[in-house]
């Protein structure tokens, strides 16, 4: 059956040792997205990556921070009510400063569809621990 309401307060979460992931709506239940919240907590950053497949949209709810784009990692400074777009194939991470969360909401539209070789979020985030050397079932927890 279609799902048409997700819940953003039960969510399902994910702590990577950079930053967390509460998955709101799994790519598995949509045919070209996925959305889930991005908390960086004080003085911590996510890792500079890049989506190939995926056009990503950012929206902070809470706290303040910087978001670094490209290889050279420009710098941008972020708040509450910023939108920020994220082209495929551009690098990024933020960054939370030492005496704040820096919250988000991120919208992933994926370019040509669903990755086929990582249809949920479950696979994806399997492959993000096997990249970076982490241990997937300390990753996930049950919720957000």
């Amino acid at each position: 059956m279609t799902q048409y309401v997700f819940s953003t307060t039960d969510t399902l979460r994910y702590r990577f040792p950079t930053h967390i992931n509460d998955l709101v709506m799994d790519r598995a239940d949509a045919a070209t997205s996925e959305v889930f919240f991005t908390v960086v907590e004080p003085g911590m950053t996510s890792p500079l990556h890049i989506h190939h497949d995926t056009e990503q949209i950012f929206y902070v709810i809470e706290g303040t921070g910087t978001i670094y784009v490209g290889q050279e990692e420009k710098p941008y400074a972020i708040k509450p009510g910023d939108l920020m777009r994220m082209p495929p194939s551009t690098w990024h991470r933020a960054e939370a400063p030492r005496d704040q969360t820096l919250r988000y909401l991120c919208v992933d539209c994926f370019v040509g569809g669903k990755p086929s070789a990582e249809p949920t979020w479950d696979s994806h985030v399997k492959e993000i621990c096997k990249l970076n050397g982490w241990d997937y079932d300390k990753i996930k927890s049950a919720k957000g």
